[in-house]
């Protein structure tokens, strides 16, 4: 069977998960500003927890955005360093759909609108429905006004909202039956979703991982700004 470990710090949250003999494990924390000092403690707590070494992981999962510009980084950065030296391959895992799959672990969701705050008045949207225990993308993830965000053309049924992005709840005119603007990603639905990739061979070498920011730009100069 398997060993995967999964890492994500894309958001508040710094979390790390294992899977090993069949058994997952993890470690979360929402640490805001401190996920390149504990994400590595964290990495080494969780293997020796567990009994065994880094040598050991077949393939590393990350959260590759969107999210944070400099927490999408410290993933990429950790896990091209960890797998390069391992000679293992890695498996990029988009974070709106980590948010639909706690979603769908801790309420039940199947059919998810998960949106994380960009800032800047804009938030990453994306909408996802369960297949087989996994959420699956249904159209593009997108970074965009709230105010522009809305369902897939064939929506139907009820819709659950994940994410820091429905803190603009008031400006998303989506119809929901719940939603919970507090979830962040956790590498545990992380690693849900890796399972699922890693099954159908799409691991890829550590020199491809790359970080999907959604925003073509990440920076106005002052002059745009009217500075």
């Amino acid at each position: 069977m398997s060993t995967l470990l999964a890492l994500d710090t894309a958001t508040e949250a710094c979390s790390v998960a294992l899977l090993h003999d069949g058994k997952v494990t993890s470690h979360y924390e929402v640490i805001p500003r401190l996920h390149a000092q504990k994400l590595l403690p964290m990495i080494k707590q969780l293997l020796e927890d567990a009994g065994i070494a880094l040598s050991d992981v077949d393939a590393i999962a990350f959260g590759r955005g969107p999210g944070a510009f400099t927490g999408v980084r410290i993933a990429i950065g950790v896990v091209q360093g960890l797998a390069f030296a391992l000679e293992r391959p890695v498996l990029p895992v988009s974070n709106l759909a980590v948010l639909a799959q706690r979603a769908l672990r801790e309420h039940g969701a199947t059919q998810v609108a998960a949106a994380i705050d960009a800032r800047m008045d804009e938030v990453y949207w994306g909408c996802y429905r369960e297949t087989a225990g996994e959420m699956r993308l249904v159209g593009v993830e997108a970074v965009q006004s709230p105010e522009s965000s809305r369902l897939p053309d064939d929506a139907s049924g009820d819709w659950f909202g994940a994410g820091t992005g429905w803190g603009y709840g008031e400006r998303i005119n989506v119809p929901l039956a719940g939603q919970d603007a507090t979830l962040l990603p956790h590498a545990e639905d992380l690693l849900a979703l890796a399972r699922f990739a890693f099954e159908r061979g799409e691991a890829i070498p550590a020199d491809q991982a790359a970080p999907v920011y959604l925003r073509d730009k990440v920076a106005q100069t002052r002059a745009e700004r009217g500075l």
